[in-house]
């Protein structure tokens, strides 16, 4: 399998979004969806589909650190099948715990402060998402 593949990390009011490809195996933070409803999400995910024309898409799993489900974790599960349905593609669902402190930690580490940055956290969460979700693939 090859192409665009396409990384959210869901939120109630941001969506990060990333991007890779799967024969090179690299994620980059693209963007954040700054929408607190569904219809103003999913036209700025039109948008992307229709831009990126992705071969697959990922889903962050928010779980508790005991691997646990919660409320978030439903709705990412919503989202994904939701996903599906509309576009008519592949969704994988990648384990997303600690993406954004990990993040944050990176950030404070490196002097950025995170009103500068170039990339949100939420986009860069969904990086650290879609690389895992590269990495876990070339190991298998």
């Amino acid at each position: 399998m090859s192409g665009t593949v396409l990384c959210f990390d869901l939120g109630l009011k941001k969506t990060g979004v990333a991007s890779g490809e799967l024969e090179i195996g690299v994620a980059h933070p693209l963007t954040t969806i700054k929408a607190d409803s569904r219809p103003a999400r999913f036209s700025a995910i039109d948008k992307l589909i229709t831009e990126w024309h992705p071969g697959l898409l990922v889903v962050g799993l928010p779980l508790y650190p005991d691997g646990s489900e919660h409320e978030m974790t439903r709705a990412a599960r919503n989202f994904a099948a939701e996903l599906e349905a509309r576009y008519a593609l592949p969704v994988f669902l990648h384990d997303e715990r600690y993406t954004s402190a990990v993040v944050e930690d990176e950030m404070r580490a490196d002097g950025h402060g995170m009103a500068k940055s170039r990339h949100s956290v939420d986009a860069l969460a969904a990086q650290l998402i879609l690389q895992g979700f590269f990495d876990e693939r070339a190991t298998a």
